[in-house]
């Protein structure tokens, strides 16, 4: 599997994620029924786009795709919320299945990356060349 291919995709996904998020999220806040969190939503928006630039000019390194993995616990804890205030939003389960899914593709990805690499995730040593 090219691990660096996918890495580059997410690195696409992620910047178009943040373009939506921080020039629209007024229009998200309103589907997930959780107006009054745009500031919130434009900030997750700023971290996609970071992420995407950090994936695009580095698609090889582990590490950035880790940096997907934490911003996924993030927006996994955000959508729990929401899905607490509002269980009965079919808008706010449908973004947190795709955002489990994205997450299984960003742990699969980092840690084949890890494995072509010789590199282990943040959590572990540092393996010696």
């Amino acid at each position: 599997m090219n691990y660096k291919t996918i890495s580059f995709g997410l690195g696409l996904f992620s910047v178009a994620l943040g373009l939506a998020e921080t020039l629209a999220p007024k229009r998200i806040t309103s589907a997930l029924d959780s107006e009054g969190h745009e500031t919130l939503v434009r900030n997750f928006g700023l971290r996609e786009l970071a992420a995407g630039a950090a994936l695009l000019t580095a698609p090889a390194a582990a590490t950035n795709v880790w940096g997907r993995v934490a911003g996924d616990a993030l927006d996994i804890g955000a959508l729990g919320l929401a899905a607490r205030s509002n269980p009965l939003n079919g808008a706010v389960w449908g973004a947190l299945g795709l955002v489990l899914g994205i997450t299984l593709v960003d742990l699969l990805t980092a840690r084949g990356l890890d494995a072509q690499t010789g590199k282990t995730s943040p959590r572990r040593e540092h393996a010696t060349a």
